[in-house]
């Protein structure tokens, strides 16, 4: 797929989130090549009147000035030190990023006012950027989050086929709590009837613990308008079997309730604690004791 890049100046870099386990979230990009299936950022899309079908992904907004604004932003009086979420609504790491370093130099910004961030990613290409990473955790609370739904090869390239191999993140994962910054892996989302079997769950738990991660979380998959249309089209053809019962599952529904949604918690929960999943860092790069994870579904 042909991707065009539109270098688009910002106004603002730093955006208010209702509803979300965070305050403040921070994209140095809109859009994202990675094409998983069952990305929530369809949904966006969709009310927003952009593409939402095969479509995303295909043209993405490089912010190419956001880390001057960012640098504003954090210089004002009325700015608090909130935490801030990078990655809530793509990729800070997907490709263009080894081109344009828009991520890394708003992390730099974010160091160099010691303020607390989290981030999400699939992209090794986080590796590059362990030095200025651990500055930030010097100065302030840095959290980064893996999502590795699945370490199943199938499912992995059927649903996340642009994404780096699992098994590339984490390497990332060790090499991060290597130097001392907290990682956890974002088991996120797991799909009933495709990710969810116990010995797959298992698997990721223990590369996790393996690769030292500090922690691991996991969510089942929502649907919303725009992202649901276009996964059960993918369903329909790589996992034809199991359509009838998503299209039951998630029938007049986006989430699914506790009842169905508990079990595979728990089941995570009891393996970490099984397999020994902790913080193992020898060294700690904690500017401020923090316990909170960034967890989506992306």
């Amino acid at each position: 797929m042909a991707v065009e890049y539109r270098e688009e100046p910002c106004r603002s870099a730093l955006n208010r989130v209702k509803g979300m386990a965070f305050g403040w979230s921070l994209n140095p990009y809109m859009g994202c090549v990675h094409r998983c299936t069952f990305c929530y950022v369809r949904a966006f899309e969709q009310r927003a009147e952009r593409p939402s079908d095969e479509r995303y992904g295909a043209s993405i907004r490089v912010k190419t000035n956001i880390a001057e604004v960012l640098r504003r932003e954090l210089a004002r009086r009325s700015w608090e030190g909130d935490t801030v979420a990078i990655g809530a609504a793509t990729d800070p790491y997907q490709p263009a990023e080894g081109r344009y370093r828009l991520t890394r130099a708003c992390l730099q910004a974010l160091a160099e006012f010691s303020n607390p961030l989290r981030l999400i990613t699939r992209g090794p290409m986080i590796v590059r950027d362990v030095d200025v990473l651990v500055e930030a955790a010097k100065r302030a609370s840095v959290g980064i989050t893996f999502s590795i739904p699945t370490l199943d090869e199938e499912v992995w390239r059927k649903t996340e086929p642009s994404t780096a191999h699992p098994r590339q993140r984490l390497r990332a994962v060790k090499e991060l709590v290597d130097a001392g910054i907290r990682v956890g892996v974002g088991m996120a989302p797991i799909l009933p009837g495709i990710s969810d079997r116990p010995e797959q769950l298992r698997e990721v738990v223990k590369a996790a613990r393996e690769a030292g991660a500090t922690g691991v979380w996991t969510n089942l998959l929502f649907l919303k308008p725009g992202t649901r249309e276009h996964f059960l089209e993918h369903v329909a053809e790589d996992f034809p079997d199991q359509l009838p019962q998503y299209l039951e599952l998630y029938s007049g529904r986006a989430y699914l309730s506790s009842k169905e949604t508990n079990p595979v918690r728990q089941r995570v929960v009891a393996l970490s604690r099984e397999l020994g999943v902790r913080d193992r860092r020898r060294q700690k790069l904690d500017g401020t004791q923090h316990d909170e994870q960034l967890t989506l579904a992306v």
